[in-house]
C-alpha cells in the first residue's frame, strides 16, 4: 500500500475519532504495549518433538487437514514463527507445550523434563527479543490413555502427572528468570467420562489434591504465574469433565492463581467476554485462550467477528489490561500454517485497536445517566468510523505490511521454503 495514502487516510481517521474525544495516538501507543502469546502448536499440528515424526492426539486434540510444508523440526518451527512475526505489528510472545522439548534425539519422559531441555528455546527467545509462556502436556501419552491424569484413581499414575506439572512450573520459572519477562504456565487436563458417571465428587477430590501438591512450592510471581483451565466437555469426555469451569473458578479464587478462559471451552451460547469482569473481581488475573469454536471446541483460526470484538472490548473496558494475559489457541492444518498465525494474531490486534478507539469513559458516563438512547446511538456510529485507516498506519509505524501486502510474502515463503519441505 502507498505510504502517502496511508498517512493521509490516518489523518482523516484521527480527526474523525477526535470528534468523539478519542486520542488516536494514545490508543496506538497502548496497543503497541500489549503482547499476544502466540501458540507453537499451530505450526506443526500439535506434533511436538518428543520423538521423530510425533503426532499428538487425545483429549479432544485434533488438527484436521494436510496442507504441505508442516514444520518437522525445532529449527523449522522457529523459522516459520519468525516469518510470521515479521508480518505482525508489535512485540509478542511464544507459548510452548511440555512436549516441545529439545531432547537432542534422546527420549525423555514427561516426569523427567528439566529446564535444560528448553534452554535452546530460551536462548532463541532471548535472541529475537520475545517472552515465553508454557503449558503442561497431559495428552498423547500411555499414562493418559484411560482418559484420566491428575484425577486418576491409581496413585502411581497421579504421581507421574504431578511430577510432570511440577517440572513444567520449574521450566516456566527458569524461562521467566532468564528472559526477564513473567512466564505463565497453564494446566489443562482432559480427564472425564464418555458416559454418565456414578461418582462425580471423587475425581474432583483427587484433582484438588493433585493441584495442591503441584502448587505447593511458591515461585516468585515476578518471573512465573500459574494458571488453571476448565472445559465444558471433550471428545471422549462428553458426559463429565473433572476440571469443569466451576471447579477451576473455585480453585483459582481459593488458591489465588490465574484462571484461564478458553473461548472454545463453554456451551456454544456462552461468551467468555461476559466472564472477564466477573472473574477479575475475585481472581488475581486471567489467561485467555482466544479461539473460534464452530459447533464445538474445534479451534478454528480466529476471525474479526462479533465475539472476538466483544472479548477485546471487555479486556479494554475492564481497565485491568495488566492482569489479563492474552493467548491464542487454534490449529488448522487445512491452510498455510504460517498464514494462520498471521491472520489470527492480526485479528486479535485489530479487535483490541477497535476497543482502544472507543470513548469508553464517555459511554460509561452516558450509561450512568440511564441515557440508553445515546449509548446505543454512539455505539452504532462508532462501528462505521475508519479504524482500518488507523490499523494501516500502525502497521506502517511498526514496519510490517499493511492491508493484504503481507500475503505476497507468505506466497514467496511458501514457494521458497514450505514447498521444498513437502517435496523432500
Amino acid at each position: 500500500m502507498d505510504e502517502n495514502r496511508i498517512k493521509a487516510a490516518y489523518e482523516l481517521a484521527r480527526d474523525a475519532y477526535g470528534t468523539y474525544g478519542v486520542d488516536v495516538e494514545a490508543a496506538i501507543a497502548r496497543l503497541s504495549q500489549i503482547p499476544i502469546s502466540i501458540h507453537c502448536w499451530q505450526g506443526d499440528d500439535v506434533g511436538g518433538f518428543e520423538t521423530a515424526g510425533a503426532a499428538l492426539s487425545g483429549g479432544g486434540i485434533q488438527s484436521t487437514g494436510n496442507y504441505p510444508g508442516k514444520a518437522r523440526t525445532i529449527a523449522e518451527l522457529r523459522q516459520d514463527f519468525e516469518k510470521a512475526l515479521s508480518l505482525i505489528p508489535g512485540r509478542h510472545r511464544f507459548a510452548l507445550h511440555g512436549s516441545y522439548l529439545d531432547n537432542g534425539g534422546v527420549f525423555v519422559d514427561r516426569d523427567q523434563i528439566e529446564p535444560r531441555h528448553f534452554q535452546s528455546w530460551i536462548d532463541w527467545a532471548k535472541h529475537i527479543g520475545i517472552g515465553l509462556d508454557f503449558n503442561s502436556t497431559f495428552f498423547s501419552h500411555p499414562k493418559a490413555a484411560s482418559g484420566f491424569t491428575l484425577s486418576h484413581p491409581d496413585p502411581a499414575i497421579r504421581d507421574f502427572w504431578i511430577a510432570h506439572a511440577i517440572a513444567c512450573r520449574k521450566i516456566g520459572a527458569e524461562m521467566g528468570r532468564q528472559l526477564g519477562s513473567t512466564t505463565v504456565t497453564n494446566i489443562w487436563i482432559p480427564d472425564g467420562y464418555k458416559d454418565i458417571p456414578v461418582d462425580r465428587l471423587g475425581p474432583r477430590q483427587r484433582l484438588l489434591d493433585s493441584l495442591d501438591k503441584i502448587l505447593a512450592e511458591r515461585i516468585d510471581p515476578s518471573i512465573h504465574l500459574d494458571a488453571v483451565e476448565g472445559k465444558l466437555f471433550g471428545i471422549g469426555a462428553e458426559s463429565y469433565t473433572v476440571g469443569s469451569h466451576e471447579f477451576y473458578l473455585g480453585y483459582a479464587v481459593s488458591r489465588q492463581v490465574l484462571l484461564t478462559l478458553d473461548a472454545g471451552h463453554f456451551h456454544p451460547t456462552e461468551s467468555i467476554a461476559d466472564k472477564i469482569s466477573a472473574a477479575l473481581l475475585f481472581c488475581p488475573g486471567l489467561m485467555l485462550h482466544v479461539s473460534r469454536p464452530v459447533r464445538w471446541d474445534s479451534d478454528h483460526v480466529i476471525v474479526l467477528d462479533d465475539e472476538l470484538q466483544a472479548i477485546a472490548k471487555e479486556i479494554v473496558r475492564s481497565g485491568r489490561l495488566e492482569k489479563i494475559h492474552i493467548g491464542l489457541d487454534f490449529f488448522d492444518a487445512s491452510i498455510n500454517r504460517v498464514a494462520a498465525w498471521v491472520i489470527g494474531t492480526r485479528n486479535i490486534l485489530k479487535a483490541l485497536l477497535i476497543a482502544l478507539l472507543e470513548p469508553t469513559e464517555k459511554l460509561k458516563e452516558v450509561e450512568l445517566q440511564f441515557d440508553y438512547t445515546q449509548r446505543l446511538a454512539m455505539l452504532e456510529e462508532l462501528k462505521t468510523l475508519p479504524w482500518a485507516a488507523v490499523w494501516d498506519y500502525y502497521c506502517l509505524q511498526k514496519g510490517v505490511p499493511a492491508g493484504m501486502d503481507w500475503f505476497g510474502e507468505i506466497r514467496c515463503y511458501e514457494a521458497g521454503v514450505l514447498a521444498k519441505r513437502a517435496s523432500a
